[in-house]
């Protein structure tokens, strides 16, 4: 039953409210632990219980942090390392291009770096290479090297492994395993096929994190202590958000601590992109996600792969600032990129039709850096798995997202084993592709099949589900701030979103180029100020700019706002209906 009645709303989403069971044991959050309504609400929806309520709020790395050992070959892979390191030997460390390989490629060097010890980096040329690694890159390497790290990469990469002849192989990720590993000293992965799935969520950056906790288990042992790890928990905590990991369990501690760190802008990197992006709060989940990884991942997109690592792990400003404002103009040009694909491909998703259980596209030309974040896009217009292919000489290389409850990865890695993908792999939620031009279809066809099988057609267009209902009044910032207690919010854990039902709207007015401004009360004294991004991508804007008097139900969900030092509370306003 859709909530205050709303069927179709002016985005086209149906308004799902709290069931009944959700709402009493918030009710009774409320009467036993003490705490407002609407924070009580995001607790029950996560399933804590009055006793762990303050342990939620607030919670402590320390009684969440998994022990590294549990993860089969961590202990292992932990050991060569610190050898390597001891015996001063040549060290690689082969990195994917995104963010998350990033970071977990600048965790090792600033480790080692602080440890007196430098390493080789590379990240492998996305059009020229492609992702992971690759015979003639891992060949070279082992014969300058020692020792190869291959970070966010590596867990399928058997014939390449085995090219990295006279040196010793360790894989650190978190992409599905096969049902065979490549022959390395060890792979350490959440996501083998012989491990039990309990840190699944976990990102490449965290695994790494995991072996440097596990390394400086070993060093105490000898009597010796490595650099201060909990500082180097804003890059997990970037990677985090960036990849999309769900934000459960120690992944939602890692973001919180993570941020701490991040806001005391001690990592030169960090600092200098956080100011070409003109963040002039304290970092978020949304800066992380929408601010600064975009902007990292840029040269891996459409510029030179390395750029993102060796901003993260530089510690000079200089070389910070030049390389912000590097990616920073990348990030422009991938966007101006990003928006021809995206037009071409909504077309032709559009007219294939969004009642199967694929949306898709594929196109001659395409950057291939820009297809992921189209495949995004499509997604969510879609509410379907989505994939996207850019086409050259005879070669499509596709990008693929999928929505909560349908796995992408296996399905993309059976294509791979069943001859229609010449590779294939990914996880739950993401997936990458590489197919012959004149077997796109046929491959498309066979993943819809895959996916029909976990009920992919079945999804209607997305619903919004609100926490409950609220009055202008009730909403301030103590309020929006405690409610931010039960955060970060992302992936595995939505914002809460409220509805305030029956609003008069007093100013409509769009700023910038797409977004709209909003001032509404309930007629009793009490006003809200609101904004909506992107709202006149959709009917969202036109319709409340040119209202004529008409009331909304209006949802969406707190934020604060800081302007010149004042702090106010706001709605992210996201969705509307007429009253």
């Amino acid at each position: 039953m859709s909530f205050l009645g709303v069927e179709t709303s002016l985005t086209g989403r149906r308004w799902i409210g709290p069931d009944v069971e959700l709402t009493r044991a918030a009710e009774l959050l409320v009467q036993r632990a003490g705490l407002p309504d609407p924070v009580c609400r995001v607790l029950a929806r996560r399933g804590v219980v009055d006793t762990q309520a303050a342990g939620f709020l607030a919670p402590a790395l320390r009684d969440l942090l998994p022990d590294p050992r549990s993860l089969r070959d961590m202990e292992a892979a932990a050991t060569r390392f610190l050898s390597a390191l001891q015996n001063r030997e040549r060290i690689a460390i082969f990195a994917d291009y995104d963010v998350d390989g990033g970071s977990s490629a600048a965790l090792l060097l600033v480790w080692l770096r602080d440890m007196g010890h430098r390493a080789t980096l590379y990240i492998p040329d996305r059009i020229d290479e492609g992702y992971g690694p690759n015979d003639e890159a891992m060949s070279a390497l082992a014969a300058e090297h020692d020792l190869i790290v291959c970070v966010d990469c590596g867990t399928l990469s058997h014939g390449p492994i085995a090219a990295a002849k006279g040196a010793d192989v360790i894989v650190l990720d978190h992409h599905l395993g096969g049902e065979t590993l490549p022959d390395a000293l060890a792979v350490v992965n959440p996501n083998r096929q012989d491990e039990d799935g309990t840190l699944a969520h976990l990102c490449a950056a965290a695994v790494v994190f995991l072996m440097l906790v596990e390394v400086g288990r070993q060093l105490r042992e000898t009597g010796h202590k490595g650099p201060d790890l909990m500082a180097m928990l804003d890059l997990v905590a970037l990677a985090t958000v960036a990849d999309v990991a769900p934000l459960t369990g120690v992944n939602r501690a890692f973001v919180r601590q993570g941020l701490k760190v991040m806001a005391r802008r001690a990592r030169p990197g960090l600092a200098a992109l956080s100011d070409v992006a003109r963040m002039d709060t304290a970092p978020t989940a949304y800066h992380l996600g929408f601010l600064l990884g975009p902007r990292i991942n840029a040269g891996g997109r459409i510029g030179q792969a390395d750029l993102g690592a060796r901003l993260l792990a530089t510690a000079d400003p200089h070389e910070a600032a030049a390389l912000a404002e590097r990616l920073d103009q990348l990030n422009t040009d991938r966007r101006e990129v990003e928006a021809a694909v995206r037009a071409s491909a909504m077309a032709q998703a559009e007219e294939r039709g969004f009642d199967g259980p694929l949306a898709w596209a594929a196109g001659p030309g395409w950057h291939p850096g820009v297809v992921g974040i189209v495949a995004s896009r499509l997604k969510e217009a879609a509410n379907r798995p989505s994939i996207v292919i850019g086409v050259e000489d005879g070669i499509g290389k596709g990008s693929g997202r999928s929505i909560s409850g349908i796995d992408l990865g296996a399905p993309i890695q059976r294509l791979a084993a069943e001859g229609l993908l010449i590779k294939g792999g990914g996880h739950k939620m993401a997936a990458g592709l590489t197919v012959a031009e004149d077997k796109i279809e046929a491959a498309m066809a066979r993943l819809g099949e895959l996916l029909t099988k976990q009920g992919a057609h079945l999804a209607g267009p997305a619903d919004l589900n609100l926490c409950g209902m609220m009055m202008p009044g009730a909403a301030t910032v103590e309020l929006a701030e405690m409610v931010d207690q039960a955060g970060p919010f992302g992936a595995g854990a939505p914002a809460p979103r409220y509805a305030f039902a029956d609003m008069q709207i007093r100013f409509a007015k769009r700023v910038g180029e797409n977004h709209l401004k909003v001032s509404f009360g309930d007629g009793l004294g009490a006003n809200l100020e609101a904004i909506s991004f992107g709202a006149y991508d959709g009917p969202l804007g036109p319709a409340l700019e040119n209202h004529g008097g008409a009331r909304f139900h209006l949802a969406g969900r707190l934020d604060i706002n800081n302007f010149r030092g004042r702090r106010t509370v706001q709605l992210r306003l996201e969705d509307a209906a007429r009253a």
